[in-house]
Formats: C-alpha cells, sequence, structure tokens
C-alpha cells in the first residue's frame, strides 16, 4: 500500500456514480456559481461598453482558429508582413472535432459547441479537481480546490471556446486514475489530453513517473511486477499516443520531418528557450516608473509560484501530482513569446492550489464562505474588464 492509500484508506468512498456525484455536489454548486457571477460580470460590463460577450467568449483570438480547424480543416494559414506564417497546424485537433462534431448532431454552430464543449468541460474540470484533491486530503480540501480553480483572477477563461478547460478535465481525470490504480485509463485519458493541447506532455510524464514508482515499490516489496504489470504497461504506452501522433502527423503533412511541429511553433515566433525571452520581457519593464509596476508584480507572481510548488514538494504531494505540475509551470513560463497569454497557460496547474484549498478548509464555515465570495466578485469584476481590454491572445 503506497503513502497515499494509507492517508486515505480510512475516508469512506462513493459507490458508483450516483454516490461519487452527490459527494462532489457542493464543489460542482459552488463552481457554477461562481463561474455564473463571471458571466453576468462579463455581460454587464460588455453591454456597457456595446460589446457582444457572447463574441468575446466564442468569437475572438484563438477561439476564431478552432472553429477555422473545425470547419475547414488544417491548412489554413496567414502570412504576415515581416514574414511570419500562422498556420491552424499549432492547434491540436480534439477541441475542433469535438466541435465539429457538435455542430453535426445539433443545429449548433461551430462556434456554439465550442462554448458548449468547454461549459461541458470546465464542469468537469473542477470535478476532477475535486477528485484528486479528495482522495489526497480529504472531501473539504476537494471542495475549496474546485472553488480555488473557479476564483482565479483569468478563470473566465474557462468559459471560453478555449481548449484549456478540456485539457484540465482531461489531466485532472487521468491523474485521478493514476492515484487509484486504473492505470489503462489513466494512459486513455494522457492519450487525449495530448491531442488538445502541446502540454499534454506533463500527463504523458505524470503517467510515466507512476508506472515507474510502482514498479519500483513491487520489487521492493516482493521481488516480482506481477499480473497489474500488464496494465501499467498498457498504460504507459497509450500515454504519448495522443500527443505523438499529431506531432508526426504534422511533420509528414508538412514534409518538414518528425519534428515539423516546432516549424509551425516558430512560424508564430514561439518556443522554449528557458524562460530568457520571458526574463527580457520583465527587465525591459523596468525602464520607465509606470511599467516598472508591472514589472513588479510579474516577478512576485513568478516567486509565488515557486514557493507554491516548493510548498507542495515539502508537504510530499504525490509525485504524480508534482511532475506534473512542474511541467506545466516550466512550459508556460519558459515559452519564448506570447507572454500576456502566460496566466491563461498556467491553468491547468492545479495540484498548486491545493495547499491554499488546505488552508482554507481548516477556517469556519462562514470565514470560508465570506473569503471565497470576496475573492470571487473581485476575480468577476478582473475577467470582465480583462476580456473586454487586451484579453487572452
Amino acid at each position: 500500500m503506497t503513502d497515499l492509500e494509507t492517508r486515505t484508506a480510512g475516508r469512506p468512498a462513493a459507490r458508483g456514480p450516483s454516490g461519487a456525484l452527490r459527494r462532489a455536489a457542493p464543489a460542482l454548486l459552488g463552481y457554477t456559481a461562481v463561474r455564473a457571477l463571471g458571466l453576468l460580470a462579463l455581460v454587464l460590463w460588455s453591454a456597457a461598453r456595446d460589446k457582444s460577450a457572447y463574441t468575446l467568449l466564442t468569437a475572438r483570438w484563438d477561439s476564431l482558429w478552432y472553429t477555422r480547424v473545425a470547419e475547414l480543416g488544417y491548412g489554413y494559414e496567414v502570412r504576415l508582413p515581416n514574414g511570419d506564417v500562422h498556420s491552424n497546424l499549432a492547434f491540436f485537433p480534439l477541441l475542433p472535432w469535438l466541435e465539429r462534431l457538435g455542430a453535426a448532431v445539433t443545429p449548433l454552430s461551430y462556434a456554439d459547441a465550442g462554448f458548449v464543449v468547454s461549459l461541458l468541460a470546465s464542469l468537469a474540470a473542477a470535478w476532477g479537481i475535486f477528485a484528486v484533491a479528495d482522495h489526497a486530503y480529504g472531501h473539504r480540501a476537494g471542495v475549496c480546490a474546485a472553488l480555488l480553480w473557479a476564483v482565479l483572477p483569468v478563470g473566465i477563461v474557462q468559459s471560453m471556446a478555449y481548449s484549456e478547460s478540456l485539457f484540465t478535465a482531461l489531466a485532472a481525470w487521468s491523474l485521478y486514475a493514476v492515484l487509484t490504480g486504473r492505470w489503462v485509463t489513466a494512459g486513455a485519458l494522457a492519450a487525449l489530453a495530448g491531442l488538445t493541447r502541446p502540454v499534454g506532455l506533463a500527463v504523458t510524464a505524470a503517467v510515466w513517473v507512476a508506472v515507474v514508482a510502482a514498479f519500483a515499490r513491487s520489487r521492493g516489496e516482493d521481488g516480482t511486477e506481477g499480473a497489474p504489470g500488464v496494465r501499467h504497461v498498457l498504460g504507459m504506452l497509450l500515454a504519448p499516443l495522443g500527443a505523438a501522433g499529431y506531432v508526426l502527423w504534422v511533420g509528414h503533412r508538412t514534409g518538414t520531418g518528425p519534428l515539423g511541429y516546432l516549424d509551425v511553433q516558430a512560424g508564430w515566433r514561439n518556443g522554449f528557450d528557458g524562460g530568457a525571452a520571458f526574463a527580457r520581457f520583465v527587465g525591459a519593464k523596468f525602464t520607465s516608473f509606470p511599467a516598472a509596476l508591472a514589472g513588479v508584480g510579474l516577478i512576485v507572481g513568478v516567486a509565488l509560484l515557486v514557493w507554491l510548488y516548493v510548498v507542495c514538494v515539502r508537504r510530499r504531494q504525490p509525485l504524480p501530482l508534482l511532475v506534473y505540475a512542474g511541467v506545466v509551470v516550466v512550459l508556460a513560463l519558459c515559452a519564448s513569446s506570447y507572454f500576456g497569454s502566460k496566466p491563461r497557460l498556467l491553468l491547468p496547474a492545479f495540484p498548486l492550489l491545493f495547499p491554499p484549498a488546505v488552508a482554507l478548509a481548516r477556517l469556519r464555515t462562514a470565514g470560508a464562505t465570506t473569503l471565497v465570495c470576496a475573492v470571487a466578485a473581485a476575480s468577476a469584476a478582473y475577467g470582465a474588464f480583462w476580456l473586454n481590454g487586451s484579453g487572452p491572445p
């Protein structure tokens, strides 16, 4: 029995889907209320500025690229005056596939289907986050974790026709499957996550590390791997298939070799440089006083992320969660372009919310409720302001 299993062995388990839903109901209801508040704030703010909130959610920025893939398939590109080529091959296919399916079986447009997929996926993500935190830290912490994910400053992205909610749902349930020993399910969900966003690598890494650790424990306990080893290996083999399959297909389509996807990303001036470009971006903020305040805020934000991760390590968060969150954070911060998108790229790093969720769970119900309501109101106002301003690129 693992350390995590030892800590949770005495907790009552929800029996069947209906029991699991009843257990998750407080988290899902709270999450729905927070996101409804965010959408209401967006509608009111947009109306005051004579804008369409629905257009901001479904027909701007990346959502347009996803609907073009759903409608036209791959091959669409935009050539900029400076020579850069923005190709829709940069966008992974699962969300467009679901948009196309939704438009085929319902009267919805591709954009409408994308919005519905994101709303449903956000609920699935909140449930998955609750399930992981509940399994590791208890029911109350699970509810708080789902609520904290809802009240993040850029939480409005969870309701947009973007892929963050879909990816987070698949990642969370894959990690839950890992923690509960469902290796084939974990691998299959990791493969789907890999078809959703490039950061699917983080889910694959978590599955692989968990499998290696499971084999190590098995050999240490009785010197044999036993029958479960087949399921371990199958899960491990399934995990990278989604991302690897798409990347290899892009390389074949473009004729640029197995890593041709990197050339596609280079056309967007995006890549992995270890954080050098982001450091220069932050440093440039200190050339004038007003911008220096933003620079200080960015440094504080990065320091907070590092501190939260250190807390997770010190509190012995399960290894798959540490690996997953660590890879998500590194890939988000070390990308060489689109600095304004980094907050939303960090949305899937939900294990970092578990230490504050545990702390929040220790408060009295009235105090915790007041705090969450206050932060939810601030998050709703910020999300409305942000989306009506620069918004997510």
